[in-house]
């Protein structure tokens, strides 16, 4: 009895760790899909019974005829009311059309803005509108530079905690370019539950990283590509398409953009400054929004280190906080990236070593 109960409490352990590791390789980190169980522990089943013959129900009886509707005049029409002061100032759903994209002949997109109607006069007077209920982020900074980080390949430790259980993991990230095209591929994987890869290609401009492709593999691979020629994103997992806009990056190219606009002109980023970017991941497309914080000292793995940090808070229930530390001695790459949703469950992955990568092809 004193040898089963020790037993038992290491084999709970050990599924949950198991457990921990899975959810981050196989998913979102901080997300466990879960499945409803009974009560008591058993598995769901179905059966099936066979059920008495129906008697016949009586005949229903014969329907009434039909009374032919007596034509009445119609109605004089009313006087129309006096336009209301709320409705000249908030127009209706059909007035506000969102902006849509419109190909030409030459096949680029150009913009289209249907304007509101303006049957209704607005009143002389008019009440401001209310302050927003949520705090506004800084103002932004448009990059127009941009100078690459060399190709490198930093390695990381990873670690975490779901639900009070920890787990630790590996982590590596590679850029590589050859001036013309990159690639950045970003690893995490634990020697038992296997790998998680993000990677993403495309092209090295004027304007920045231009992503072609993004994909997110754990068994298999779902991904999402880049037609600049329509101006949207298609998605393998066959999801409604994306508008593409101007800027885009993927979730995995998005930290090499920033780095590059540092690395160009870290002067023209002060603290208080937001980065937006549309963010294209595996399934969908989605807005982001970097502060730009201030430098810190962090003592990592790979050794003590000043980094640059910036965050991006939640903007939904289940949207995890986002913090991101580039370091201004490797390039502006990131050294320490950190999800945290909630108070408890995190992950967080630490520099630890940088190496020189194989050259990239032609």
């Amino acid at each position: 009895m004193s040898r089963s109960r020790p037993l038992r409490m290491l084999t709970v352990l050990t599924l949950g760790v198991l457990l921990a590791h899975w959810v981050l390789l196989s998913g979102t980190p901080l997300v466990m899909a879960s499945h409803p169980a009974l009560s008591d522990g058993s598995a769901l089943t179905f059966t099936t019974r066979t059920l008495p013959k129906p008697a016949p129900k009586p005949p229903a009886p014969p329907a009434p005829p039909e009374k032919k509707p007596v034509k009445k005049a119609p109605p004089r029409p009313a006087p129309a009311p006096p336009p209301s002061p709320v409705a000249a100032v908030m127009p209706t759903a059909s007035d506000s059309i969102a902006p849509t994209a419109r190909a030409d002949t030459s096949g680029a997109p150009t913009a289209q803005t249907l304007e509101p109607s303006a049957s209704a006069e607005a009143p002389q007077e008019q009440t401001p509108p209310a302050p927003p209920s949520t705090p506004a982020t800084g103002p932004t900074q448009e990059i127009t530079q941009y100078t690459y980080p060399a190709p490198v390949r930093l390695k990381y430790r990873a670690k975490g905690e779901v639900k009070g259980i920890p787990y630790f993991a590996n982590g590596e990230l590679l850029w590589n370019h050859n001036r013309e095209t990159y690639t950045a591929r970003l690893e995490i994987s634990h020697f038992l539950m296997g790998s998680r890869v993000q990677t993403s290609v495309g092209a090295l401009s004027p304007h920045g990283l231009e992503p072609k492709r993004f994909g997110d593999k754990v068994r298999s691979e779902v991904a999402a590509h880049f037609d600049r020629t329509l101006g949207k994103v298609t998605f393998s997992a066959n999801t409604p398409d994306a508008p593409l806009l101007a800027g885009a990056q993927d979730q995995v190219s998005v930290f090499i953009q920033m780095a590059s606009m540092l690395l160009s002109a870290p002067d023209r980023v002060p603290t208080g400054i937001t980065l937006p970017f549309q963010a294209v991941g595996p399934r969908s497309a989605e807005s982001w929004a970097f502060v730009v914080g201030s430098v810190e000292s962090l003592n990592l793995p790979g050794g003590d280190i000043a980094a640059l940090r910036l965050w991006r808070d939640p903007t939904g229930e289940h949207d995890p906080k986002v913090e991101i530390w580039l370091a201004p001695t490797l390039e502006y790459m990131p050294v320490r990236i950190r999800l945290t949703r909630g108070s408890d469950d995190f992950v967080e992955l630490q520099w630890n070593s940088t190496e020189k990568p194989l050259p990239p092809g032609p």
